[in-house]
């Protein structure tokens, strides 16, 4: 029998490992999918100090700057600054659940994106700001990084108080893979910043925000459709947009329009290089925007419908159809993003019942572009008769049209289906000519027009039609 004293346990400890947000975390998200992170707080910040400013330009008066170069990474806005009330929620690795409510409309659910940012770019990063009477700075070092066991961050007053309420954020010690796209790579990075910032804050610099990347301001890429403004109906049809708008039980409201963003493409010119390059530049395929950020810009392939349930894949003849669907929440955590804030969860139920009627309006419009398919210079037509119609402008539009009812399928809601010009039927150009004569005859004309009593009937029927059309057309 066994006499030995029994095991003494200890607990276990399950401290955060301060590396592992520092490496690991960084690890799932591209350079400038960081920046832009930087760049949805500017926007948050604005949103908290207009307050529900409406209007055309609601964003108008907001700036944020970006410079970079070999050695540093820079970006400030004057975008109200953090809150004191916030600074302690702010600098935390994720979110508390004792997070003060966020202000509506702001992106902001997961508390990582500012500190992600700045740990994928370099080991070293001042942030100053001021809010109101709050004028403070935060100094990351690469000692407090490297040192587990510290997690408190000094917070001191500004050395350079700043005039205007807004943040700057200073990030040096830059790793090498950084420096390197900043340094000897930094024309094709800025080019590719520019794009992604003109497509995902489209819609918010066309509100009147202004972005600029090392001195260069960043002109939005607007997706555009065509609306023509007379009277449509079964009578006139008219090149419009088919629509869909829905509010759900969570309150996130729904808008969404799909149509021609300008005339159908020849088989000639999308077979011709030259034409096809310049077809491929054109923006088509849809667009989905979250509380004015486009996370999903153009897509042409599954998670928007294409090549499923019956839509056809996209194709070049197809580079005139363009959608857009937008989602609206006070609350940012109903919106069916993905935690990059940068594409759409595409397993969530509320995308999944409106992607239902995304390929609805696909359907209608891909079917028009085959009906007028070799008819390009007809087609052209109706849809120059059109103007070309921002988002906004069409959701004004919207107003006024005879929108229907869907409540009998899902999702619930309204939609707008237009009735379009169809290629009017061209009469056959051909006829066929038949008729019964007695064999006997058949034989004597045969040998009189071909020396041959014997030849094809069919031939000799046609031969008789070709000679009285010669003498008809004298």
């Amino acid at each position: 029998m066994s006499h030995e004293k029994p095991m003494q346990y200890v607990d276990v400890s399950a401290s955060p490992v301060k590396s592992f947000f520092v490496t690991m975390l960084t690890r799932d998200i591209e350079l400038e999918d960081a920046i832009l992170d930087l760049l949805d707080n500017c926007v948050d910040g604005a949103l908290r100090s207009k307050q529900g400013s409406n209007g055309e330009k609601p964003y108008s008066g907001f700036e944020a700057h970006i410079e970079f170069k070999k050695d540093s990474f820079l970006i400030w806005d004057n975008c109200g600054g953090i809150p004191w009330s916030l600074h302690d929620y702010a600098f935390k690795m994720g979110r508390p659940t004792t997070h003060p409510a966020d202000t509506p409309w702001t992106v902001g659910v997961y508390g990582i994106g500012m500190k992600r940012a700045i740990f994928k770019m370099g080991k070293d990063c001042l942030i100053s700001t001021r809010n109101g009477d709050h004028d403070y700075d935060v100094h990351i070092t690469p000692d407090w990084i490297d040192n587990e066991d510290e997690w408190q961050i000094p917070v001191k007053a500004s050395v350079r108080p700043k005039k205007k309420d807004g943040t700057e954020i200073l990030v040096g010690a830059l790793y090498p893979s950084i420096a390197d796209r900043f340094g000897d790579d930094a024309q094709s990075f800025k080019s590719e910043l520019e794009r992604r910032i003109a497509t995902h804050y489209a819609f918010i610099i066309d509100k009147g925000f202004q972005v600029t990347i090392n001195g260069d301001s960043v002109k939005p890429r607007i997706p555009h459709l065509i609306f023509n403004e007379k009277a449509g109906g079964k009578k006139a049809p008219k090149i419009q947009p088919f629509m869909f708008r829905t509010t759900t039980d969570d309150d996130v409201d729904v808008f969404m329009a799909v149509g021609f963003t300008r005339p159908i493409p020849s088989s000639e010119e999308i077979a011709d290089e030259q034409e096809e390059k310049r077809y491929s530049t054109i923006d088509a395929g849809w667009t989905v925007v979250c509380n004015d950020r486009a996370v999903v810009y153009c897509n042409r392939d599954e998670l928007t419908g294409w090549g499923e349930a019956g839509i056809p894949r996209y194709h070049n003849q197809f580079i005139a159809i363009s959608g857009i669907v937008e989602f609206k929440a006070k609350d940012a955590s109903k919106l069916p993003t993905t935690t990059t804030k940068r594409g759409i969860d595409a397993s969530s139920r509320l995308y999944l019942q409106i992607k239902n009627k995304m390929r609805d309006g696909l359907r209608i419009f891909t079917d028009y572009t085959n009906k007028w398919k070799g008819r390009p210079d007809e087609s052209k037509r109706h849809i120059e008769a059109g103007t070309s119609l921002s988002f906004e402008e069409i959701k004004l539009r919207a107003g006024r049209l005879p929108f229907s009812s869907t409540k009998t399928s899902v999702p619930k809601g309204a939609q707008y289906k237009p009735e379009l010009p169809l290629p009017v039927k061209l009469e056959p150009r051909k006829r066929r000519i038949s008729f019964v004569k007695d064999i006997e005859e058949v034989r004597l004309v045969g040998g009189y027009l071909f020396k041959d009593v014997s030849a094809d009937p069919s031939l000799v029927g046609e031969k008789c039609f070709d000679l009285i059309y010669r003498e008809a057309k004298k």
